[in-house]
């Protein structure tokens, strides 16, 4: 799939990149060998191949799941402009 400057103008508009009008064919050309070589990576026969997570097999470390509040909320509280009761006082918004 070929990609033309007004595609390629298109693109860096939405990605907010700002790219100069001299710059638009070269990106295009940039954008089909991308999208060329997308096209080569699906023709490859992937059936049967388990996801890795890494080159090398290794078992991730783990860990217990355990629920903790950080045990922090002085520490976290004493940030704060205004605290009380061992929460973040705000000012009120809702009459």
């Amino acid at each position: 799939m070929a990609i033309d400057t007004d595609t390629a103008r298109r693109v860096a508009h939405l990605a907010r990149i700002r790219v100069e009008q001299e710059r638009l064919p070269a990106l295009a050309q940039e954008l089909s060998a991308v999208l060329a070589f997308m096209e080569q990576l699906s023709e490859v026969d992937t059936d049967g191949v388990e996801p890795m997570t890494s080159v090398t097999p290794m078992q991730l470390k783990r860990r217990e799941d355990v629920i903790t509040d950080g045990n922090r909320q002085d520490d976290i509280l004493a940030n704060a402009p205004d605290a009380r009761e061992g929460f973040f006082a705000v000012p009120k918004v809702v009459e």
